[in-house]
């Protein structure tokens, strides 16, 4: 490997060479998403309203995922900035085998438990039906993708986004190819409907893996020379479950918490779910740059808290702070003036139109409370402090929503708008604290 530039560069180049790159890969796979609900729409609304269940089971997934990802960027970052790179290589080899054991459970866990979690959540008939369709296909696809994304941990905490970013670029556009292919048919490939979105996510995401375990090799960090590295150490096991555990959980809790919106938005109506998550796609469009954010910091943090670069830390946290809000307010501006004509590129129907534009402005009020949720997280991660993390998400996504939600929902009868006028609320209560608690974290660690 060079040497760290992680560790010496200018922060704000470091920023940007990072988040640039992070936040187009994240643009290419959130329009990846977006194509998958516009070729569903070609098909019927209950076709988007299945892909919008299927994503409650696949995000429990990732949820799983990205705690691995998170603890093995901060572990190998950590050793890579104090250049103890036996070390980073020793976890590099635990971590691939890790999440290759964790991703043939989930595939047991999910297949088992998919049909009454999508009835749990309202759905029934045809709905159901092509919902599991969906996402049993889906599920053979967590394999590339958890691997693949602890690959990708290695190559973040080396201060590489471009990899990953070029590999989602090529999915996208495989993806526009390939998916009215395979739904509607060609030649001796048969029409496989909505099967057919999950068919080419599939194949794409065995694409990405093998790109990615080739960057992988690159760095050096991946030694097949040494096949004993592979061999599970309890003790590398239980460093990196016990740093995965509090991220994960916090993305678990979004995708419980998506459960619980979905829920009580399924009791205004299908056409309301179906705004719901078109709603959710377009936002994450707007909310893409400070993803890349959080990327950037996660990698810079961890390699400069295991190198004792405190200054570095304490700048990267307030820079990131402030390009964030930045971005937020132009994500604020650029939803009340497309966010209509983006949502009616997915459907016509005119409620739809209308209560997906209505979410979307609410929730691009809360992007400056995202902002802070999102670079809090990846700080405490980058300096092992990551504890306080799920707590802050059960309370955001579970809790308060069961409370606030049962009683204006079904107690008092509130309408839609209410239900995303208190998201709004518990968010930003949860900012608040996120804010203080990384800032006493870092007075606590950074001595």
């Amino acid at each position: 490997m060079r040497n760290n530039h992680l560790l010496t560069e200018d922060i704000p180049t470091l920023i940007k060479q990072i988040a640039i790159p992070s936040s187009i890969g994240i643009f290419f796979n959130t329009m990846y998403n977006v194509a998958d609900t516009f070729y569903a729409g070609m098909i019927s609304t209950e076709a988007i309203i299945s892909l919008s269940y299927g994503f409650v089971v696949f995000f429990m997934i990732l949820a799983v995922s990205y705690g691995l990802s998170n603890a093995i960027t901060a572990h190998v970052g950590y050793f890579l900035g104090k250049r103890y790179k036996t070390l980073a290589k020793i976890y590099v080899a635990n971590g691939i085998t890790f999440v290759s054991l964790t991703s043939l459970f989930l595939y047991i866990i999910g297949y088992l438990t998919i049909e009454p979690i999508f009835k749990l959540i309202g759905a029934d008939g045809e709905v159901l039906s092509m919902a599991m369709e969906y996402t049993s296909i889906i599920l053979l696809g967590n394999f590339p993708m958890i691997i693949g994304l602890g690959a990708n941990a290695v190559l973040i905490a080396c201060g590489d986004s471009k990899s990953y970013r070029n590999t989602l670029i090529i999915g996208f556009f495989l993806n526009i190819i390939l998916n009215p292919i395979f739904m509607f048919g060609y030649g001796f490939i048969p029409a496989f409907g909505v099967e057919g979105v999950a068919i080419v996510t599939v194949l794409v995401q065995v694409l990405s893996f093998l790109y990615i375990m080739y960057k992988l090799y690159q760095t050096g960090l991946l030694d097949l020379s040494r096949a004993k590295l592979f061999l599970p150490d309890l003790r590398v096991y239980k460093k990196i479950f016990k740093q995965a555990v509090p991220s994960g959980l916090s993305m678990f809790t979004m995708s419980i918490g998506t459960v619980i919106l979905t829920y009580f938005v399924a009791k205004y109506g299908y056409k309301e779910v179906a705004a719901f998550g078109i709603g959710y796609r377009v936002e994450q469009i707007a909310l893409l740059p400070l993803l890349g954010l959080n990327t950037a910091v996660s990698s810079i943090v961890a390699n400069n808290f295991g190198a004792k670069n405190y200054d570095r830390v304490y700048e990267v946290v307030k820079k990131a702070l402030l390009y964030g809000y930045i971005m937020s307010a132009i994500g604020l501006v650029f939803l009340i003036i497309f966010g209509k004509l983006m949502v009616m590129a997915f459907d016509n129907d005119p409620i739809v139109i209308d209560e997906a534009y209505t979410y979307i402005v609410i929730e691009s009020i809360v992007f400056f409370a995202y902002t802070t949720i999102f670079i809090g997280t990846s700080t405490l991660q980058g300096i092992k402090q990551p504890f306080m993390i799920p707590y802050i998400s059960t309370y955001r996504q579970i809790v308060m929503p069961c409370i606030l939600l049962f009683i204006f929902v079904d107690i008092l009868n509130s309408s839609l708008i209410s239900v995303w006028f208190i998201m709004a609320f518990i968010i930003y209560s949860a900012a608040i604290y996120m804010f203080y608690h990384t800032r006493a974290q870092l007075k606590k660690v950074l001595i």
